[in-house]
């Protein structure tokens, strides 16, 4: 029997803070709901997620809640704790309060994750950058990790550690994203440079042109940069970038071990 599962999953994670990667895991949703993909984004960046904020979104009831309650067997309607951004996104914030980051049972994320497959098509889930129990298991359980990083000595030096273990590990379905766009003056290597301090190739680049100057109006104003049309023709070619990585997510196949 065929399975009812239709979902593709993807961590989006670093290996330190402060390269982008929540405002990227939103630009691939906006991306996303572009070419009518029903979008989960889920921030598991327990102690100091920021998608909920970044939106504009008030809510009651995040990803804690959502254990909690399965856990006790009072779950509602998934919808119910979900926050809806537009007709194809939906997002389940992070614990208001970071002491509840500790009390979540995997066992339960796992049925929550599950319960998300049958719904939507793809599932983006915002991590930090701490190589912990938490992140290792989202990491074993979805089909594709971005790792994003930008031109940094020590996130390039970090970056080649975890590609070294990933690789001992014979864990082969992860990209990485190099974000010049979050700081344009950031230009310390070539990228001949950045492959040979990693030990691995580039799969994505956001270019240092997708510098978005009044990025702080979006966030006071709750919106999502892909989604706005003006700024889609002035960054033609990060929007391809994008496209790119929205039609790897929905068109590759992963086999049964999560490995390409």
């Amino acid at each position: 029997m065929a399975s009812l599962r239709k979902s593709k999953s993807m961590v989006i994670t670093s290996t330190k803070g402060g390269v982008g990667k929540t405002i990227f895991t939103l630009n691939l949703a906006g991306i996303l709901s572009t070419i009518e993909k029903k979008v989960l984004v889920i921030d598991m960046d327990l102690t100091s997620g920021s998608i909920a904020l970044i939106l504009n979104k008030k809510y009651n009831k995040s990803i804690y809640e959502m254990t909690e309650d399965l856990k006790n067997n009072v779950f509602e309607e998934f919808e119910k704790y979900t926050l809806k951004y537009n007709k194809y996104i939906d997002i389940i914030a992070c614990p208001k309060d970071p002491r509840d980051a500790s009390k979540i049972d995997l066992r339960f994320l796992d049925m929550v994750i599950d319960q998300a497959s049958f719904i939507y098509d793809v599932i983006l889930i915002d991590t930090n950058h701490n190589l912990n129990p938490l992140n290792l298991f989202l990491m074993d359980k979805v089909d594709e990790i971005m790792f994003v990083l930008n031109n940094d000595p020590l996130n390039l030096k970090s970056m080649r550690s975890l590609i070294a273990i990933l690789n001992n590990m014979d864990i082969r379905n992860y990209h990485v994203l190099l974000n010049s766009s979050n700081n344009p003056y950031k230009d310390y290597y070539s990228m001949y440079d950045i492959k040979s301090i990693i030990q691995a190739n580039i799969d994505y680049t956001l270019s240092s042109n997708f510098y978005v100057e009044n990025i702080d109006n979006f966030i006071n104003d709750g919106k999502i940069i892909t989604l706005n049309d003006d700024m889609a023709r002035v960054y033609n070619k990060d929007y391809t970038t994008f496209m790119t990585i929205a039609s790897d997510i929905t068109l590759k196949g992963s086999d049964e071990n999560g490995k390409k």
